[in-house]
């Protein structure tokens, strides 16, 4: 029998329909939550408050994963080869601080592995890295429609055509790490 070593990591790479469908299909990932976080004003705020952009939120996922399978440093090379850290609040048609690449760290050594990881990735990248680099306040679960949204909603057309190659690209640069 197997020790599982459980740990969180929260991020943001614009959508988070995009995002969670990619952590959905990593090994040691148990659970992917489509949430927001990183915002200003008090309360649990909703999706249309958060697209609103005055919130200071933004779109994120909370992964809960297997370190003894997955290291949150791979968690966050998956994370910054499967969306654009370049564009300042931005992924995309997506556009508002909402849908800012973040990453929320949880302790000091989620942070330090990530000013690692962002410096490691950096050289592929023709434009400066933007992602932020946050301690984790609150994380607020989204309403039940924004969860499993790409296994629910896999014929609409925003799924088609952002996330599926999201998913192709996935499986192009990262298959030793699907399940």
């Amino acid at each position: 029998m197997t020790t599982r070593n459980m740990q969180l990591a929260t991020l943001g790479a614009g959508c988070f329909w995009c995002t969670e469908a990619v952590f959905q299909k990593v090994k040691g990932v148990e659970k992917v939550v489509s949430g927001y976080s990183g915002g200003t004003v008090p309360g649990h705020p909703t999706y249309r408050e958060i697209c609103s952009g005055l919130t200071g939120h933004a779109e994120v996922i909370q992964i809960t994963f297997d370190a003894n399978v997955i290291s949150y440093e791979d968690i966050l090379v998956i994370f910054m080869t499967t969306h654009d850290p370049t564009t300042l609040n931005r992924q995309g048609a997506d556009r508002g601080t909402q849908y800012r690449s973040v990453i929320f760290y949880h302790d000091e050594q989620q942070k330090e592995i990530a000013e690692v990881v962002i410096k490691e990735v950096a050289p592929y990248f023709e434009s400066k890295i933007v992602t932020e680099i946050s301690p984790l306040t609150m994380f607020y679960e989204a309403e039940k429609a924004h969860q499993d949204y790409y296994r629910n909603n896999e014929g609409n057309g925003y799924c088609s055509f952002v996330i599926t190659p999201k998913l192709t690209k996935l499986r192009k640069l990262h298959a030793d790490k699907l399940k």
